[in-house]
């Protein structure tokens, strides 16, 4: 099942706090960013964060699924309407992320 644009268009604003967040279209879902760095995506109309250690422990409770067939479990954020908490849980994770790989 493809996302759809007002989902994506509602992680969007509740992502406005933060000052560059991007997206990416890739086969009907899309793949976010934060200052240049991945920090998850809109799969099937979920929001789904890499699981790295600072997203784990600001989501102990936070179910791990895949967003597609074949890739590797991400975190389930169900807490979407609070924008401070989605602002903290990205902010968390930055330094943790890996940088964007460069194109050759």
């Amino acid at each position: 099942m493809e996302s759809s644009k007002d989902y994506l268009e509602f992680i969007l604003e509740q992502l406005s706090e933060l000052d560059v967040i991007t997206y990416r279209a890739m086969m009907g879902e899309y793949i976010l960013y934060y200052r240049g760095k991945i920090i998850g995506g809109v799969y099937d109309n979920r929001f789904l964060v890499k699981p790295v250690q600072s997203a784990i422990d600001y989501l102990p409770n936070a179910e791990y699924e895949l967003p597609y067939d074949g890739a590797k479990e991400m975190l389930l954020v169900s807490e979407i309407d609070d924008k401070a908490f989605l602002s903290g849980l990205i902010h968390v994770m930055y330094d943790e992320l890996p940088d964007a790989k460069k194109k050759k």
